[in-house]
């Protein structure tokens, strides 16, 4: 009876059960990402959110700028500078429907038909990114030149007849009209469109275009049955790495073209630089990247593809 009736000994301290290597692991891929979401905060959320507080202050740069909530500078800045935002949109799609006619071309060549030249091709296609964007844009300036083989060329065919009477140039001159605009915007965005559609032309099984060989199809039905849409998402990817910094540019207008081909680029430049006037810089930011992500999102859902490069 009495070892019945003892206290049982007091029981010892569990040791604490140990983590799995699977539970400590399960935070690694969010200490990677750590990096990259404090770079986008830094430099890009917080920006967005000052230039966003900028665009409804009013005030002057000598008497400082307050928070009034002042959203008709939107609407101010839209009527006083629509005719720039549809010169910017006209501009970069003509840039990129250029683009797209000289690259895809080059890129099919490069990934079927340039064998052990490939690599030789593809550093020619980057090679521009060695040099600067403005030494490229002004290289063009020498290339346009009025007294230039490319204008004599261009009289000696009459072809400039014919953009002078569609108004992209004028008279005998190239340089400050819309082609030496849209030239320079297809030059300097060109190696844009052909990479990513190398890389969707390069993944197409080549056995599918036997399979088509087989069935009797001509090579212009492979094409088009096969082909092009197997590399829709390098178009869609190509068109868009084109159009995007091509509607925003401000660079090649500047110096190829007059102030009757100012791009909105140009005049947001004008209005942070020259004019100080910061709330409707600021709008027209917004304005425009607000129209380029309602463009993308639609031009996206009519592409019928979400597979891109």
């Amino acid at each position: 009876m009495s070892t019945l009736t003892e206290a049982p000994p007091p029981l010892a301290p569990a040791e604490p059960a140990k983590q799995s290597p699977r539970k400590r692991g399960r935070f690694t891929p969010y200490w990677l990402l750590l990096p990259g979401l404090l770079w986008l905060v830094i430099f890009f959320a917080l920006p967005m959110i000052y230039q966003a507080s900028t665009s409804v202050q009013t005030g002057s740069l000598e008497e400082g700028y307050k928070v009034t909530w002042h959203l008709a500078t939107y609407w101010d800045a839209l009527v006083e500078y629509w005719p720039q935002f549809l010169r910017s949109v006209f501009y970069a799609a003509a840039a990129t429907v250029m683009c797209l006619l000289l690259g895809y071309p080059l890129a099919y060549l490069i990934a079927f038909r340039a064998g052990r030249w490939r690599n030789l091709i593809m550093i020619l296609v980057i090679a521009p990114f060695f040099t600067s964007f403005l030494i490229r844009t002004l290289a063009w300036k020498t290339i346009l030149a009025d007294n230039g083989p490319v204008v004599h060329t261009l009289n000696t065919l009459h072809i400039l007849d014919l953009t002078d009477w569609i108004g992209w140039t004028a008279g005998d001159r190239v340089l400050a009209t819309p082609l030496a605009v849209v030239c320079g915007l297809t030059y300097n965005f060109l190696p844009f469109m052909i990479l990513p559609l190398y890389t969707s032309l390069e993944r197409i099984d080549g056995r599918l275009h036997e399979a088509a060989g087989d069935l009797y199809a001509k090579p212009w039905t492979t094409f088009r049955k096969v082909t092009f849409p197997l590399s829709m998402p390098g178009v869609v990817s190509g068109t868009l790495l084109t159009f995007i910094p091509a509607a925003g540019d401000y660079v090649n207008a500047e110096l190829l073209g007059s102030t009757d081909t100012r791009m909105i680029g140009n005049v947001i430049q004008t209005q942070f630089l020259r004019i100080l006037d910061y709330p409707t810089a600021a709008a027209l930011s917004f304005i425009l990247m607000a129209a380029i992500l309602f463009m993308v999102t639609v031009y996206i859902r009519r592409s019928g593809t979400e597979d891109l490069v």
